[in-house]
This record gives C-alpha cells, structure tokens and sequence, in this order.
C-alpha cells in the first residue's frame, strides 16, 4: 500500500509499506494493504513502518490522525 507520513512542515515518509502499526488512543492497531476505509485518531506513540523485505522503521509521534482509502494510508502527525 502507498503509505504518506506527514508533519505539519515536511514528508517524513512517502513509500509503499506491506503493514503499518499505530498508537491508536485506546490502543494500538495496525493497517495492512487493502484495509477497508478508514480514519482514526493517534494517540502519543511509536508508528512502526514495515516495507515487503520485512525491514522495520520507527518513528515516535505526539498524536496524530490517519486516513485509510484505496490502499492509500495518509498519517498526518505532531
């Protein structure tokens, strides 16, 4: 899926991911490709980006809030 991480000033992350874990506010939850519709918000937390050869990036956010559409993941975060 095509996965966008944004701040407020910049593209953190723009890429094609096979999972995404969240810090959702009651909890964490992940988004794998094809995920129906969606949008949540995060919590403060660590957001794991894992790519199709299983290698992992992390980034820690102060909350944030996502949208999830034909296979097309927007994490706008603080």
């Amino acid at each position: 899926m095509k996965v966008d991480v944004i701040t407020p000033d910049k593209t953190i992350f723009s890429g094609e991911l096979e999972l995404v874990r969240l810090p959702g506010i009651d909890g964490s939850f992940e988004i794998l490709n094809h995920h129906a519709p969606l949008v949540s918000i995060l919590g403060k937390g660590e957001l794991k980006l894992v790519d199709h050869k299983k290698q992992e990036q992390k980034i820690q956010i102060n909350g944030g809030v996502i949208e999830v559409n034909n296979n097309v993941l927007r994490i706008l975060v603080e």
